[in-house]
């Protein structure tokens, strides 16, 4: 799908103003085109931010893989020393940490 030099720059600054999906649905409504269309071309324009996944609290999601290499580090055991505790439920692994001071 081609887009006007006039397009492109209005979709640029409607999107870099607010960088919402709410944005991208009216620009798709207003240009009448699809909204992956739309990303598409912020995306190539190099202005097209993807929404970071959050936890409910709050804070960016972390594998229980990746907790016990932390654990694993912080106690200096090496890669298998603590083998299966990834099957341990999350809130165990970050109390863990975080009585460990892991950050």
């Amino acid at each position: 799908m081609n887009y006007t030099e006039d397009q492109t720059k209005y979709m640029i600054d409607e999107y870099t103003s607010k960088p919402t999906t709410i944005t991208v649905e009216r620009l798709a409504s207003e240009l009448e085109k699809s909204k992956k269309s739309i990303i598409g071309k912020l995306s190539r324009e190099g202005v097209y931010r993807r929404s970071v996944y959050k936890t409910k609290s709050g804070d960016q999601p972390i594998t229980k893989e990746e907790m016990v290499r932390e654990l694993e580090d912080a106690l200096g055991f090496n890669l298998e020393a603590l083998a299966g505790l990834e099957k341990a439920p999350k809130n165990v692994l970050k109390l863990l940490k975080d009585n460990l001071c892991i950050t």
